[in-house]
């Protein structure tokens, strides 16, 4: 549904971590939250309530527009030059040595600087993938001086890897968890020949049907209802102000956790004992307060429907405020603005944000077995970005990869294998002009492939200022392989509206692809318990939406599961792009991530989320 707005112009706290370092550079965008919450979670400066978001978008959402100490060890950084940038003495950009801070600090510079828009990323012409459509349309335009010299640093950078070989170019021919929470998560075609494609294997799909629909709460604005998980018997989606379970087939609710507040982040992740988390709001809106700080991180056993626990770190009087959650590696990480805390299961405090910090972390990602960190510090205009794995129990920083300045947000698209997102002036709205591939084995991290998104001819979507939230991609550990869709194309006369492509880790180049469907586009949601790629396929005013499995090796496909055409208007309310989205058990799970209130008839009858599945 409608995007979460930036955080809002205030400067941070502090962050996590002994060592004292440079500044911390912020972004210069201003918000607009969803009134009676805090801006999907950022901190809201005192006294300055947040501004009415635009109503929920229709079943269709458009697009939106558009010197550090030196060494390892604790948590300081290693020596290593910006991503791209040369070294002190020349050679590989990946050598030893590194650029000199900027003099100016944060806090040396007011706030309040000019806006700028998004120009369009330089990237080299590149032959299209066999079928694939063509590159995106132009970049925004007016942007000022200051925001022009970072992306020109970006762009110099992305350069300087094409020159050392990266840069995948490819080839034109005439053809056209076993429990786990996803934000995004026909007839059989004909295979295609060779290894750019893979034939459908014939199985008996699921013949689904309409199970059930969780009404819309009644509200009187607009509340972030994030989150939705199914376990071996549950299917649990956050509601106003608290987190519910039901059968997986539907009916009345199992068991509720109440909420202080109004949920702000949740996690995406869900251990093999049902464990998530959430960041929600001390309280509720009231005359005296009508946004609370997201300030509570709570761990949720969605086995047994109860909190374990839940924490909140104060400075001062103050609670602070925090922007996201995760859980990885057994520890439950909450990062913002403000900078990072982190708690063990048990709801023992690891580490928490120091005072006169100058650095801040971001936020977490995290997984089964690894927590990893964007960190941000330097000068207000040009932050230097990290990518830390950390010791999930200590936050000791284990490999450190230093992004070029002139990239202003870091998303973490998987942290095993560690694949990141990076805007270098992408024009469509995604978030992400580029993924790069890193080896973390080691102190210092290095890239070993990069992948574009060719401003929209490969479709991604991130958050636009969050760690965590990527949707509408795969990664394969087991074939070291990055799955993204291709651009939806509007010609009906194409054999296919997409493809899903398939792109090498190691080399960043693209290795196969499968076919989607005519005049129905395929999403990649995630992975099955197997590793096997599973796929969306959006609904038709002909045909239901399908959910298909993917060989991660052979791009061979298999449809699991296709919906009734009857209910494909209710279908298309829900988008890959905005809305949760999980197949699992034999039955598809859709939800909206906000409680809206009616604006006309049209809308009235709207659910806050959908199952299918044959019963």
């Amino acid at each position: 549904m409608s995007q979460p707005p930036p955080p809002p112009n205030q400067p941070p706290q502090g962050g996590f971590g002994a060592p004292q370092e440079p500044g911390y550079g912020y972004p210069q965008q201003p918000p607009t939250p969803p009134p009676g919450q805090q801006g999907y979670g950022y901190p809201q400066a005192p006294g300055q309530p947040p501004q009415t978001p635009p109503p929920p978008p229709p079943s269709a959402p458009p697009a939106p527009p558009q010197t550090p100490p030196q060494g390892a060890g604790g948590y300081g950084y290693p020596d290593q030059p910006a991503h791209g940038q040369p070294t002190q003495g020349g050679g590989s950009p990946y050598g030893s040595g590194q650029q000199p801070y900027g003099q100016q600090q944060y806090g040396q510079q007011p706030y309040g600087q000019p806006q700028y828009g998004q120009p369009q990323y330089g990237q080299p012409p590149q032959a299209q993938y066999p079928g694939g459509p063509g590159p995106g349309g132009p970049g925004g335009s007016g942007q000022s001086k200051q925001r022009m010299v970072i992306i020109v640093s970006a762009v110099v950078a992305v350069a300087l890897i094409i020159g050392g070989g990266i840069w995948f170019a490819t080839k034109g021919d005439d053809g056209g968890g076993s429990e786990a929470k996803g934000k995004d998560k026909q007839s059989s075609q004909g295979a295609s020949s060779g290894t750019t494609g893979g034939g459908d294997k014939p199985a008996k799909a699921v013949d689904a049907k309409l199970l059930n629909k969780v009404p819309m709460p009644k509200v009187s604005d607009q509340v972030t209802v994030e989150g939705m998980w199914t376990t071996d018997d549950t299917f649990v989606k956050a509601g106003v102000y608290k987190i519910v379970g039901y059968p997986l087939s539907g009916g009345a609710a199992k068991w509720t956790i109440p909420l202080d507040g109004a949920v702000c982040w949740s996690s995406d992740h869900l251990t093999k004992d049902g464990l998530t988390t959430v960041l929600y709001q001390e309280a509720k809106p009231s005359a005296e307060d009508k946004y609370p700080g997201c300030t509570e991180v709570g761990l949720l056993d969605l086995k047994n429907g109860k909190m374990l626990w839940h924490r909140n770190v104060k400075e001062g009087d103050e609670k602070i405020r925090f922007d996201e959650v995760t859980i990885g590696g057994g520890t439950v990480a909450a990062g913002g603005t403000s900078g990072g805390a982190a708690w063990s299961s048990s709801g023992q405090s690891l580490w928490k944000p120091k005072s006169g910090e100058q650095c801040s972390d971001d936020g977490y990602a995290g997984g089964e077995e690894k927590l990893v960190a964007v960190r941000r510090c330097g000068d207000y205009d040009n932050p230097q970005i990290q990518v830390q794995t950390l010791n999930p129990k200590s936050g000791a920083v284990k490999s450190a990869y230093k992004v070029s300045q002139g990239i202003d947000y870091v998303h973490v698209a998987s942290t095993d294998p560690l694949v990141i997102g990076l805007d270098a002036g992408d024009s469509t709205g995604s978030a992400v002009s580029d993924f790069l591939s890193i080896d973390d084995s080691a102190k210092t991290g290095k890239v070993l492939g990069k992948i574009g998104t060719e401003n929209g001819k490969y479709d991604a979507k991130c958050e636009s200022t969050n760690v965590e939230g990527c949707r509408k991609l795969a990664v394969s550990k087991s074939a070291n392989t990055l799955f993204l869709g291709s651009e939806d194309r509007t010609d009906s006369s194409a054999a296919t509206a997409n493809e899903i492509v398939a792109f090498d880790l190691k080399t960043g180049k693209p290795v196969g692809k499968t076919d989607g469907a005519k005049g129905a586009a395929l999403t990649p949601l995630g992975l099955d318990e197997d590793g096997s790629v599973l796929a969306y396929q959006e609904s038709t005013w002909e045909t239901g939406g399908a959910v298909w499995r993917i060989d991660p090796k052979s791009y061979a496909k298999t449809k699991l599961l296709q919906n009734p055409v009857a209910s494909h208007e209710m279908e298309q309310k829900f988008s890959p792009s905005y809305s949760e989205i999980i197949y699992s058990g034999e039955h598809l799970y859709m939800s909206d991530v906000y409680a809206s209130k009616p604006s006309g008839t049209y809308d009235r009858d709207d659910p806050l989320a959908i199952i299918f599945g044959a019963s």
